[in-house]
């Protein structure tokens, strides 16, 4: 295991564990199909629970007692989202989270949207179909023991005495049901569109009806260049990832790896946590979920390891529909008028006096979908047309059979197979390796059935401009606003999609490959760049520049195989690989230091003009000429005036758009852009600005990033390695302001490499950067983020034997 070693517990737990194992062969493996009588939750190393139960039922239960045991108040928190009752109880006026970021919007807004979902039934009629729109038995039967383990573990400790003070006592914590679970679980599902449409819908009102009247629309190519710029600040501010999967021929002492590192918020709803779940002679699967999903997101099992990485696909389009002008709830479809639907949302709010009010709004919707009147911030104003949301993944349960089949997958053709027959992943790749040796990339999910021929018929102005996205700008998906005067303009039913609207799973991309394949939320087009993909133009770009943290995943993957990075030997092992992401490499670093350092040190006097005032920047130049290993670990020097500089330099442009002697060239994708111009006044500018701005912050230029970046636990300050994205470093740590702290806002959540070999069990590095629980008064608060600020890693523990004999093992038997 890592450094940290535990005591073994009482001898009660032992004799508990001797009892489970006993089920169970001397090699680990089951020795029936039979799981013991009680579900039973075996805890390891950083409070690991290893659930094992005869049924999915039991397994369920064994889950939502101990993610209950290490989260309640999270999980209460987003139950008290699904069900639109934050306004109740916290007042309308606070933040809410329902998307992939924090505090996006009101508590008000949230409720209203949740609200009308919920009024609308449509997590129940989703529950009412078979399978795949339905979830699956086993579905059902591990959500209905999930419940029961949650409801045990609050009844057991009492709403009054839970020790996570956020909500110790709070009226709001309450037992729940099976549909507060699917609420939730759909809640996640269509996370993708809530940030950039939520407040938009539910603020839609028709002209005069609203409180600020509303004038002409702005010309599309402003429009289109706004919503751009926002949704690229927003995309720099969400979750992110990097994936890896390396095939035989990429791999030392091994037929196989995957390293899984997903950039989560380390707040909130989306937190991970991490669990086995083993079901003995029908499933045995380790890895992590998104808290309150009682199966494995991201993880692996005998034969298979798989993550995810956010796509370039956006999971939702507007259509733009023509009003009545006299009567502006009607509109246009193929020459004939049609009324909008209105529909009366009301929730519960807490006035400051503390007694209980009413909101009600009207919202308005067509056939398409609700209206909006903004997109991301961005003012879409119901004046002439009004516009319409489609949201790809409203009707999506699926995503459950998905997660719980592929915890189940026995190859990465398994793996394809399960992606297209529920076509339930939403905004995902997947990447995947297995023990034959095989690396598998797809990105086969819920995408809207829009091919190039529809676009290039039914795309307006404004469509256009967002959907070919010129200029580019990095990692904004494709936006597609459609003729809604045409019926023919709406996304069409394919044969061979699971559900109506979804283009045909068996064209989306995907490769398998013997060396490796991967992907750092850019487009499918270069998961290998031997074997460019293409694809439809609504899953993303091609022949465009990648970010420069592909090309730092690219590059460093292609080194290791060669064996040219100056490490001993060729191919990935768990050192190498932990390396690959540990290092803190730099990609704009090693593009663009050396050229910085030639222009500070050419600098006449040292002294750089920046908004009328001189700044002296010779302290700064031998700062960065020392920083010659370009990372951003703990005890770099020099990193945060670097990564300072470059957030000046960049703004929210394209890599591309930098002062570059040699520009992108779509035939060496990998190394292009690069060579700064030294010479330019935009990088002269934004290295002044840079030390200007440190001095202003009383940070020293030369300040360790330890001293820098950190969180708090426990009074507890940890230095956290890594960077922002746009360095171009895999470890990605996005720091910022979180309830008025400087925390980590989002960055490497759960972190995993899986080696397999030809036989004997898969080999599992682990660590959870912001630990398994949000609760400051768990012993697992910190614990492992003290591994991550380290670099070191967890070493897991799948069999029973290895599970038996934990130091630290600690069991809970669920009579």
């Amino acid at each position: 295991m890592a450094r940290r070693r535990f005591r073994a517990r009482l001898p009660v737990a032992v004799t508990a564990a001797v009892a489970v194992m006993s089920t169970m062969t001397a090699a680990g493996s089951p020795a029936s199909a039979q799981g013991p009588d009680k579900p039973t939750i075996r805890y390891t190393e950083y409070g690991i629970p290893h659930i094992i139960a005869s049924n999915w039922e039991g397994l369920g239960k064994g889950y939502g007692y101990a993610a209950a045991k290490d989260n309640i108040c999270t999980l209460a928190d987003t139950y008290l989202m699904v069900n639109a009752q934050r306004s109740r109880h916290l007042g309308p006026d606070g933040k809410a989270s329902p998307g992939e970021r924090q505090n996006t919007t009101t508590n008000l807004n949230s409720d209203l949207y949740f609200q009308r979902i919920n009024d609308n039934r449509v997590v129940e009629r989703l529950l009412d179909r078979p399978a795949p729109d339905g979830p699956e038995p086993e579905v059902k039967e591990a959500i209905r023991g999930y419940v029961q383990g949650y409801n045990r573990y609050l009844a057991e400790t009492g709403a009054n005495n839970i020790s996570d003070p956020a909500c110790r006592g709070a009226a709001w914590v309450r037992p729940i049901t099976e549909l507060d679970v699917y609420r939730h679980a759909h809640a996640e599902i269509i996370m993708g569109s809530a940030d950039p449409l939520l407040d938009g819908q539910v603020n839609a009102a028709p002209p005069g009806a609203s409180a600020v009247a509303q004038s002409a629309s702005s010309p599309p190519e402003e429009t289109a260049a706004k919503i751009r710029d926002a949704m690229a600040v927003s995309r720099e501010q969400s979750m992110g990832s990097n994936a890896l999967a390396v095939g035989s021929q990429g791999v030392s002492g091994g037929t196989a790896m995957l390293l899984a590192n997903p950039h989560f918020p380390w707040q909130g709803k989306n937190r991970m946590w991490q669990s086995q779940l083993t079901i003995p002679g029908k499933i045995n699967v380790s890895g992590a979920s998104l808290l309150g999903f009682p199966a494995v997101n991201i993880g692996y099992n005998d034969d298979v390891a798989w993550s995810h990485t956010v796509a370039t696909v956006a999971p939702f389009g507007l259509f733009d529909v023509q009003v009545d002008p006299l009567n502006p709830t009607k509109y246009l479809v193929d020459g004939a008028w049609e009324q909008m639907t209105s529909q009366q949302v009301g929730v519960d709010v807490l006035n400051a006096d503390g007694s209980l009010g009413r909101v009600t709004r009207t919202l308005w919707s067509t056939r398409y979908g609700p209206i909006t009147t903004s997109m991301q911030g961005v003012p879409l104003p119901w004046v002439v047309s009004a516009h319409a949301v489609r949201d790809v993944n409203m009707d999506n349960l699926r995503a459950l059979n998905t997660w719980f089949r592929l915890d189940q997958a026995k190859d990465v053709n398994d793996v394809v197979n399960v992606l297209e027959t529920t076509q339930g992943v939403p905004f995902f790749n997947t990447v995947a390796s297995d023990r034959n040796g095989k690396a598998l990339y797809a990105d086969i999910q819920a995408t809207p059935n829009i091919t190039d021929e529809h676009a290039e018929s039914c795309l307006t102005l404004t469509g256009r401009l967002l959907f070919h996205q010129s200029p580019r700008l990095p990692n904004v998906p494709p936006i597609s606003v459609l003729d809604g005067k045409r019926s023919a303009c709406d996304w069409p039913d394919d044969p061979n999609a699971v559900a109506p609207g979804l283009l045909d799973p068996h064209g989306q991309p995907r490769l398998i490959r013997s060396d490796f394949v991967g992907n750092a939320n850019d487009s499918a087009w270069l998961a290998n760049p031997e074997q460019p993909l293409a694809f439809p133009r609504v899953m993303g770009d091609t022949g465009a520049p990648r970010s420069l943290r592909t090309q730092e995943l690219i590059l460093t993957a292609r080194k290791r195989i060669d064996g040219t990075d100056g490490l001993p030997g060729r191919g990935f092992t768990p050192e190498t690989m932990g390396k690959l992401l540990f290092a803190d490499n730099s990609r704009a670093a090693d593009l663009a230091l050396n050229a910085t350092v030639s222009m500070c040190g050419s600098v006449p006097f040292g002294l750089i003009l920046v908004d009328g005032n001189l700044v002296n920047v010779s302290e700064a130049c031998p700062i960065l000429a020392a920083w010659q290993d370009h990372d951003y670990t703990a005890a770099s020097r020099g990193s945060w005036l670097f990564a300072t500089y470059w957030s000046f330099l960049q703004g929210g442009q394209g890599i591309e758009k930098l002062p570059w002697r040699v520009p992108f060239d779509p035939k060496d994708p990998v190394h292009t852009p690069n060579s700064l111009d030294s010479g330019s006044s935009a990088v002269r500018d934004a290295f002044g600005r840079a030390v200007l701005a440190l001095r202003k912050a009383g940070i020293a230029l030369n300040a360790p990033l330890s001293d820098v970046q950190k969180v708090t636990r426990g009074g507890e300050r940890i230095p956290i390695h890594g960077a922002i994205s746009q360095l171009g470093v895999l470890n990605v740590i996005t720091p910022g302001q979180v309830d008025g702290a400087f925390d980590i806002v989002f960055g490497s959540s759960f972190i995993q490499q899986v080696r397999f070999t030809a036989d004997g069990p898969p080999q599992a590095l682990s660590v959870m950067a912001y630990s398994q629980s949000a609760n400051p008064n768990s012993p697992h608060h910190a614990d492992q983020t003290r591994l991550f600020s380290a670099g070191q890693w967890v070493t897991e523990r799948f069999t029973e034997d290895q599970i038996a004999a934990s130091p630290a093992l600690v069991v809970k038997v669920l009579d």
